[in-house]
C-alpha cells in the first residue's frame, strides 16, 4: 500500500502520510480502542475514491467486491429527504448486523455533501471507544467519509501557499485543517452539519486532498495510456494535457478537474 501510494498516487504527499499513519497505527494493534475513522476531503478528481479503494483492495480479499465491504452512496441509498428517519433504522441495523458476522468490516460512505443532514448521527455508537455496541464488538472496524466539501477552500488556500511560494511537500495539516474544519462542519448542506462525530471528536484523521497541477495531470494521462496499453506519445500527453481546464483564469495553475476526465479525453485521440 505503502508503494503503491508512493508511485501511483500523484501530488499527494498529505494523504500518503495521514493514511499510512492511519492504517499502520491501526492494525498494529491487537485490541483497538476503537474503530479507525478518516474523512477525505477535496475537490473532484484528486484521488479520494482512488485511495479508498486501494485501502480496501490491500486490507480485503477481493477489494471492494469483498462481501464485508459495505459502500454508500446518499443518492443511491438515502434519495428522499422525507424518508430520514427510516434511513436512519435501516442504516443503524445494517451495520449492527454486519458488523455482528464480522468485526473487520469496512463501511465507505460516499459524497458526504450530499449526505441528508443528521442521518449520519444514527453511527456514532459504533465509532467511539466502546467494547460492545448492540451485542457487536466494532472496534476492529474501519470507517471512510468521502466528501467534496471543504475542496474549494483547500484549492483556495493551496493557490495561497503556491503565490506564497510554499513548496507542496512544506504543506502541513495545520495549514488546511481549520479552512476544512469550518467548510465542512459548519455548513447546512453538509451530512456533518451540526454532527456529534464532530463535536466528541469521532474522527480520527481528516485527510486534505490537495489541487493537481499540470505536471501531475501529465503524469496521470501517462499511467492511463500504460494502463489502456496505448502508445505513450508525447503529443498526446501535451494535446489531452492543454484540453483540461486549469485556475485561475490568469495564471492556470491547478487541474479544475484533477485527474478525472483524463481516461474519457484519451479516447479523442486514439
Amino acid at each position: 500500500l505503502e508503494c503503491d501510494l508512493a508511485t501511483k498516487l500523484v501530488g499527494q504527499p498529505l494523504v500518503r502520510q495521514q493514511v499510512m499513519k492511519g492504517v499502520n497505527d491501526f492494525l498494529e494493534k491487537r485490541n483497538p480502542e476503537k474503530p479507525l475513522v478518516m474523512s477525505f476531503h477535496g475537490s473532484t478528481g484528486t484521488g479520494k475514491t482512488y485511495v479508498s479503494s486501494m485501502l480496501i483492495h490491500y486490507l480485503f480479499q477481493g477489494g471492494l467486491q469483498n462481501p464485508y465491504v459495505h459502500q454508500f452512496s446518499p443518492i443511491v441509498h438515502f434519495p428522499h429527504a422525507e424518508q430520514v428517519e427510516q434511513y436512519k433504522e435501516s442504516l443503524k441495523t445494517w451495520i449492527q448486523g454486519n458488523l455482528t458476522k464480522c468485526g473487520r468490516s469496512a463501511f465507505l460512505f460516499d459524497e458526504m455533501d450530499k449526505m441528508h443532514p443528521g442521518l449520519i448521527d444514527v453511527i456514532i455508537p459504533f465509532l467511539g471507544p466502546s467494547w460492545v455496541v448492540y451485542g457487536a464488538n466494532y472496534r476492529k472496524a474501519i470507517f471512510i467519509f468521502i466528501s467534496n466539501a471543504g475542496g474549494e477552500q483547500i484549492n483556495k488556500m493551496t493557490l495561497g501557499l503556491w503565490h506564497a511560494r510554499k513548496d507542496r511537500e512544506e504543506i502541513s495539516l495545520q495549514d488546511l485543517e481549520p479552512a476544512i474544519s469550518k467548510a465542512v462542519f459548519e455548513n447546512p448542506q453538509s451530512g456533518f452539519w451540526k454532527s456529534v462525530i464532530i463535536n466528541d471528536h469521532l474522527i480520527d484523521f481528516v485527510v486534505p486532498f490537495l489541487p493537481l497541477k499540470r505536471h501531475h495531470v501529465k503524469q496521470c494521462i501517462v499511467s492511463e495510456l500504460v494502463q489502456q496499453g496505448l502508445e505513450v506519445r508525447a503529443s498526446v500527453i501535451e494535446e489531452v494535457a492543454d484540453s483540461i481546464p486549469y485556475f485561475p483564469e490568469e495564471d492556470k495553475v491547478f487541474s479544475s478537474t484533477g485527474c478525472k476526465t483524463v481516461a474519457s479525453r484519451i479516447s479523442f485521440f486514439f
